[in-house]
């Protein structure tokens, strides 16, 4: 191996981004070691286990954040390019329903929609909402499909500037994007209804954006649903992390938690290396560094401000725009819950709802919701008999000035409210074994820019080559990969970040980048078309 190939590179945050560039960078030769300040791994796609004290200490098992997984043929990718396979460490479960919709009213009353993978069946479904939905629902399918293999390069393909998107491929993807347009707009030339359209809306939650304000290029979010399923990794969505630490360190690299890094050290414009904190702090030489920290906070304060353009200074990140933030309850529960391994309640006043959260900056009186119950597919999330729920309110960010400390135990009150009056769960109180509550402030306290859990907007103004740059700007042999750089948030695109920063790294480093090896991407095609083939496509 030629010195150039044995480059070092310390990787700041094991969560998805980190492991997968982690991952990439050691399959393709170079040496790599993860800092995790935390004691395990995964950041906000790591596992929360609470013990029912009273009754033997059985374990209750949570995601932190993400739950759905979609696109599994992306993470294959990544293992494909290792010489390893996902499905060989991960057990994957496709949903149907994908997840219940539970559509509020301004009288109280709920119309509920359980959505399929099986299309023919969906377009029933919401042919029975709306008269001409089904065929509607179709031509949005086929259109969509269109525009994410038009847009699929973009999403690949790092862009620094305007003359990034000056080619043939972005002009043709320019013709479907419809960039004046929100998502709602856009679903306005395919249905007539509220309850259709917010159907297919919603997702851009997913985004932590309001489906008013959000780009209609996310309508592609809805078909990939729909187009690839919705799965579930035995274990949760944390599993997956597991799965990615043992392929990085099968290839030679270090994973190390309960390491946080203070800083990264330059010589001029150079970054050196790590600062790390913690019983096994020191400084630690590196020829590159990536951070998969939040993107806002890392930048801010393990870059000092001297080194960067403007466009990063303290000031001009903390003014850009970030996502809602989320008020979480963990509850483990006595028996078994009646509800469908995702349910997701739309308030009867959903534009109220969203205008609270994204403009107002208050707490609403009908918030949404929406409730994860693996138990239903993953028994073993609990004890036996038991349940494990994951409930999100989305709320405001830290910008808001609420008092999260004293509004904590109103909010838990209302949204047991919620779950008791619009999804039936009568008496989870009495149920309770074990529980934890997590507030914005505690999503700005582990290290999270104003607690927003989503990280900055996915404005028109903040998207492409206006989000940080994977190898960002002013400095030289620092990265970025993860939601806060292009394509943006949610576990899919946060692997293909992984992927742009990856090969961008190898080429500087001299490597030869492991995911054009002519066997791993063949591999991860024949599986992505078995993906499409089993989704009807």
């Amino acid at each position: 191996m030629s010195q150039r190939k044995s480059q070092s590179v310390g990787v700041i945050g094991a969560g998805p981004g980190g492991l997968a560039t982690a991952a990439l960078l050691a399959a393709s030769g170079l040496r790599v070691r993860v800092y995790e300040a935390c004691p395990e791994i995964g950041g906000r796609t790591s596992r929360i286990t609470l013990r029912d004290g009273e009754r033997g200490g059985g374990a209750y098992c949570f995601d932190r954040g993400p739950t759905f997984f979609m696109m599994p043929y992306v993470l294959e990718e990544i293992f494909s390019a290792a010489g390893d396979s996902l499905a060989s460490r991960v057990e994957l479960t496709r949903l149907d329903p994908m997840y219940r919709l539970v559509h509020g009213s301004a009288s109280g009353a709920v119309r509920t929609l359980d959505t399929t993978q099986r299309l023919p069946e969906m377009a029933r479904r919401l042919e029975a909402m709306e008269p001409g939905a089904g065929a509607s629902f179709e031509r949005f399918m086929a259109d969509n499909r269109r525009k994410l293999a038009l847009m699929e390069p973009i999403l690949r393909s790092p862009i620094r500037g305007v003359m990034d998107l000056m080619n043939w491929r972005t002009m043709k993807a320019g013709t479907v994007i419809n960039p004046h347009q929100s998502v709602y707009q856009h679903l306005g030339k395919y249905f007539r209804t509220d309850a259709v359209k917010l159907s297919l809306s919603f997702q851009s939650k997913y985004l932590g954006m309001s489906p008013y304000e959000c780009p209609s290029l996310f309508s592609i979010l809805p078909f990939i649903e729909y187009e690839y399923g919705i799965w579930h990794p035995t274990g949760g969505c944390s599993a997956l992390m597991g799965a990615l630490a043992g392929l990085v360190e099968d290839l030679g690299g270090e994973v190390v938690t309960g390491a946080p890094v203070s800083r990264i050290a330059f010589n001029g414009r150079r970054a050196t290396g790590v600062e790390v904190g913690g019983d096994r702090g020191g400084v630690f030489e590196h020829d590159h560094v990536v951070i998969n920290a939040d993107a806002a906070w890392a930048i801010k304060k393990l870059v000092p401000e001297r080194l960067r353009p403007a466009e990063l200074s303290d000031a001009c990140i903390d003014a850009k725009r970030y996502s809602c933030s989320t008020f979480m309850l963990y509850l483990g529960l006595e028996g078994r819950t009646e509800l469908p391994h995702h349910t997701i309640y739309i308030s009867g006043s959903y534009k109220e709802n969203i205008d609270d959260i994204a403009v107002r900056g208050v707490l609403s009186r009908d918030p949404s919701l929406y409730v994860c119950n693996p138990c239903v597919t993953d028994p073993g999330m609990a004890p036996a008999g038991g349940s494990a729920l994951y409930v999100l309110v989305p709320t405001p960010n830290c910008k808001s000035g609420i008092d999260w400390e004293g509004e904590k135990p109103r909010l838990r009150r209302l949204a047991l409210e919620q779950m008791e009056r619009v999804l039936g769960l009568s008496g989870i109180e009495g149920r309770i074994r074990a529980e934890r509550l997590v507030t914005p402030d505690d999503w700005r306290g582990s290290n999270i820019n104003f607690g927003a859990t989503f990280s900055m907007a996915h404005t028109l103004s903040q998207m492409l080559h206006k989000r940080p740059h994977h190898r960002l700007q002013g400095v030289d042999g620092v990265w970025l990969a993860g939601g806060g750089t292009h394509p943006g948030s949610g576990l899919p695109v946060i692997f293909l970040s992984a992927q742009i920063t990856a090969k961008l790294l190898c080429a500087e480093a001299g490597a030869a980048y492991a995911g054009d090896r002519a066997g791993g991407a063949a591999a991860a095609s024949s599986r992505r078309s078995e993906a499409l083939a089993a989704a009807g496509a």
